[in-house]
């Protein structure tokens, strides 16, 4: 059977880990790459066989390009998935899909109106270990979900240039967490109440009108609970966490480590290695199953998850947090939506 020839919009530092992803994948080829920059799409190329660097406009428009893979900056996302759609070429494209949701709702107009898959970049719901959390929950072994805890700091605040233009910290690092929320609870957060922090970098915070910290309380109508919280500068390594509260038990998915060997001596107690270090690592696993599932929705026909909805709804949860932090108040997500 042949390899679904993939194109890669996007060959900054994410774009090259999925070009490799692609590469090393079973089941598809890196076909074509594209970026702004010219130079380093012609030096990504070059890396993988047969692969060409393209105009954008020759991506969409080949017949020897059967799906698109964007890892562009964010401001292109909803172009790149309306042009992919019109193509009728599969998309998977990174999150968020914009950083305004009114261009999102009208990049869902269009979307609605094909049947082309677009799948949205939330990569977390395959780690091993969410996903093992999801389907024991739905098993029902711990009963009746009731509450939801999320923990995900970064080890360091990220260069300033990528926080002047990152959109937020809830629209950038938040939304992942929404999205594992959503994934988990199985039910909309009707309300939510979020505080917005700058404990780290308070003068740089200020400077560009952004956050640091944040901690976020939701519910859905049934009641269930969530909490989510985001530190950017966890000294400790890369602290990435899920716990599931059932009236019958708890289920929880937690770091990762190169190995687990500890040491024991006079002068410490059970030191373990540091946890890997930053999303790339942490996660490489999941982004592998990511592209497996992208494989399955363009030669099984599978639908889309996370598709293009849960894109835009993980982007509501932020505009609603942000209604929140502005006027310290509970929100109700439909007063976003």
């Amino acid at each position: 059977m042949s390899k679904i020839r993939l194109a890669l919009i996007g060959c900054g530092r994410i774009g090259q880990m999925h070009a490799a992803n692609i590469d090393a994948h079973a089941r598809m080829e890196l076909a074509a790459v594209h970026d702004q920059i010219q130079e380093l799409a012609v030096a990504t190329a070059a890396k993988y066989g047969s692969c060409k660097d393209l105009d954008v406009n020759e991506i969409f428009s080949s017949s020897e390009i059967d799906a698109i893979l964007v890892a562009s900056p964010t401001d292109t996302h909803a172009d790149y998935i309306e042009q992919a759609v019109a193509a009728k070429k599969p998309v998977l494209c990174e999150k968020p899909i914009d950083l305004n949701i009114d261009r999102v709702n009208a990049c869902a107009g269009i979307v609605a109106k094909s049947s082309t898959p677009v799948q949205i970049g939330f990569n977390r719901r395959f780690d091993p270990g969410h996903a093992a959390a999801h389907k024991t929950m739905l098993a029902g072994e711990i009963g009746d979900l009731r509450q939801v805890l999320i923990t995900s700091r970064d080890p360091e605040m990220p260069p300033d240039a990528y926080y002047r233009n990152a959109g937020g910290l809830l629209r950038d690092m938040t939304i992942h967490d929404f999205d594992l929320a959503r994934f988990f609870l199985g039910d909309e957060p009707v309300e939510i109440f979020a505080f917005g922090g700058r404990l780290i970098n308070p003068a740089f915070m200020d400077e560009i009108g952004d956050h640091d910290t944040a901690m976020v309380v939701m519910r859905t109508a049934d009641g269930k609970q969530c909490h989510i919280n985001n530190f950017r500068q966890a000294v400790y390594g890369y602290d990435q966490r899920v716990e599931l509260v059932g009236l019958d038990g708890m289920l929880i998915s937690g770091n990762r480590k190169p190995h687990e060997m500890r040491r024991y001596s006079a002068s410490a107690t059970a030191v373990g290695e540091p946890y890997l270090n930053f999303f790339i690592e942490r996660y490489s696993e999941a982004f592998a199953e990511e592209l497996t599932a992208f494989a399955d929705c363009i030669e099984n026909g599978t639908a889309p998850s996370p598709d293009f909805e849960d894109g835009r709804r993980a982007l509501l949860l932020a505009e609603a947090s942000y209604v929140s932090i502005a006027e310290n108040r509970m929100v109700k997500v439909s007063e976003v939506s």
